[in-house]
């Protein structure tokens, strides 16, 4: 059963991570990143672009949590969007400051990706949007595609006053990209009980959803392999990501749709947590 469309202001909040060295994770993110940390910590690291904002990442440090098995479900990657391309260029100066290898450049069309890995093998990806109107459409879907990147021109951005060594205001979450099991639940999930839209079906065992006419806000793929397990509980790696409605009354409507299409959320306060069909936790909250 349908929960209808989503809100079309409906955004993405910050991703959670178990991890092993919290540390070391914390320290990666702070000084490769450009996140700042926040305060109170409130039992978790909170890392953010200033002290008075919102945060992007959480750690929760578990020093005896065993690595996530291979050909598993969980993270492929969060995705942290900068506000400009010259913003990229300084991400990519910071990362080579940092001596901190990517795994991937990619020209997506609608998007510039850097790809890496975290300490604990956790993926990132830091991107800018191209503007709206430059995105190419056909037949009414949104295209997509992976093709080298650009890096020369990217840092041909840089200028000598970008002095910066933190991410800019306005960066924020712009996407996470799972692993699943199986395509056709993960839709049923995200598409049919939560209400994304379907934007993107052609890159093979992926597909992609998002609120307001955004290429994605979420990616899914079986590329662990189909139906692949989640990982045993308590392993690193993801332990939650937030999908932000615009008030309590979108929240309580997603909610509703949720219990219709026959899932079993749980409330915790102004959250609602409910585990998408290869157990990859998902926490609705309101932005009110």
């Amino acid at each position: 059963m349908s929960n209808g469309s989503i809100d079309p202001g409906t955004s993405m909040g910050a991703v959670r991570l178990t991890v092993a060295d919290l540390d070391a994770a914390r320290d990666f993110y702070r000084d490769a990143i450009g996140l700042t940390d926040l305060r109170p910590p409130d039992g978790l690291v909170r890392l953010g672009v200033d002290a008075a904002g919102a945060p992007l990442v959480e750690l929760v440090g578990e020093p005896s949590a065993p690595p996530r098995p291979s050909h598993t479900t969980g993270l492929f990657h969060l995705a942290i969007l900068v506000p400009s391309r010259a913003d990229l260029a300084r991400a990519l100066q910071r990362l080579a400051d940092a001596r901190w290898r990517l795994t991937g450049a990619s020209d997506h069309l609608v998007s510039e990706a850097l790809y890496l890995n975290d300490p604990e093998g956790n993926g990132i990806e830091i991107y800018r949007d191209r503007p709206r109107e430059e995105w190419p459409v056909r037949d009414g879907e949104i295209q997509m595609s992976t093709l080298p990147l650009d890096l020369d021109g990217v840092l041909g951005e840089l200028r000598r006053e970008d002095e910066g060594t933190g991410m800019p205001h306005g960066t924020r979450i712009g996407h996470v990209h799972l692993n699943v099991g199986d395509l056709t639940a993960a839709e049923a999930f995200y598409s049919g009980a939560l209400g994304f839209d379907v934007t993107v079906r052609g890159y093979p065992g992926a597909l992609f959803v998002s609120a307001g006419g955004y290429h994605h806000h979420v990616g899914l793929n079986t590329w662990t392999g189909e139906g692949a397990p989640p990982p045993p509980p308590g392993s690193r790696g993801l332990r939650r990501f937030e999908i932000r409605l615009p008030g309590t009354a979108e929240l309580a409507a997603e909610e509703d749709g949720l219990r219709e299409a026959g899932f079993e959320p749980t409330r915790d306060g102004d959250v609602v947590s409910v585990a998408d069909p290869s157990g990859n936790r998902v926490a609705l909250a309101s932005e009110d």
